[in-house]
């Protein structure tokens, strides 16, 4: 296996682990500051609204569609192509007075006035009801996943790293959240969707970190929990790095050829997958080393057989 370090030399991590806390902390009251004050800038599949496709014999002008729109008093669009240049997305702002109809003729004149063999392909409504169904459906979804998260670990592993791995989870979320919530970029269901993925990249890092900890106190006979956490970590630092590294190159690429439609998925990604690297570490690894676990608590449990051969633990 490829390795980044030599063989023998242990990177002493938790030597960093209570400044990181303290980052992580400051970091986390920053985020959920923003998200008390500021909000998330929901997008139409929470907030409601129409979504209309429009199709151009030829690649589009953006500037020109939004100014025929601001022509028929449609303001406030989020104009952007869909899939190629001559398809183009426009997102709507719900309004109480102008039924889908009249919508929907607005913008087929507006189009029209781009380009006089412009169709209309889709007209889609977004009710308020639907959206912030959607959004409580999206939060339970998120804290259901953080729950089994925990029951799966504390039973594979032991409960002192379950909730260091559910705190690390917690904290990309939030920081994730946070960082949407500051620049008030929009929250639709493509970022949902990209937060539910980084819990679970996050959770495959932490887990792989853990099951070396735990073979390591079983095969280690000297040594503090300490040291077996930074022998364990520097042993999977080769793979984390890499698969990390190959990850982003790929949600980098998405970020920057492929387009405004998945713009706020891929940068959900970035940020996720960078913080759930640190996470893994200075995270779920601090906090089950703050929470006290010991070897002991990590060996297999002993069975005994009595003089009938019955076996007790």
């Amino acid at each position: 296996m490829f390795q980044l370090l030599k063989p023998g030399h242990v990177i002493p991590f938790m030597r960093l682990a209570l400044p990181a806390t303290i980052f992580s902390c400051c970091v986390i009251l920053l985020c959920v500051f923003s998200l008390a004050t500021r909000g998330l800038n929901w997008g139409l599949d929470f907030t409601g609204g129409t979504i209309v496709e429009v199709n151009f014999p030829e690649p589009a002008n953006l500037d020109a569609v939004r100014s025929a729109l601001n022509g028929q008093h449609i303001e406030g669009a989020v104009v952007q192509h869909f899939g190629s240049t001559r398809d183009v997305l426009i997102r709507l702002a719900p309004k109480g007075d102008v039924n889908q109809q009249q919508l929907a003729t607005a913008v087929t004149t507006a189009a029209k006035q781009v380009a006089a063999d412009a169709k209309l392909t889709r007209i889609e409504f977004v009710g308020p009801a639907v959206g912030a169904e959607l959004a409580q459906s999206g939060f339970m979804a998120i804290v259901a996943s953080l729950l089994c998260i925990l029951a799966y670990v504390g039973f594979r592993f032991e409960w002192r790293m379950a909730t260091g791995a559910v705190l690390s989870l917690a904290h990309d979320v939030l920081v994730t959240l946070g960082v949407f919530s500051w620049f008030q970029f929009e929250f639709d269901l493509t970022v949902l969707a990209a937060v539910l993925t980084v819990v679970g990249y996050s959770l495959n890092d932490t887990i792989v970190v853990f099951d070396r900890v735990r073979e390591n106190a079983r095969r280690l006979r000297k040594g503090e929990m300490r040291e077996i956490i930074d022998i364990s970590m520097t042993e999977t630092l080769s793979r984390t790095l890499i698969t990390s590294g190959t990850t982003l190159f790929t949600v980098v690429a998405l970020f920057v050829m492929g387009g405004a439609l998945i713009h706020g998925f891929a940068t959900a990604l970035l940020i996720g997958i960078g913080f759930g690297t640190y996470s893994s570490i200075y995270v779920a690894s601090a906090w089950a080393m703050y929470l006290k676990v010991k070897r002991e608590h990590l060996l297999p449990t002993e069975v005994e057989k009595d003089e009938s051969g019955v076996e007790s633990l």
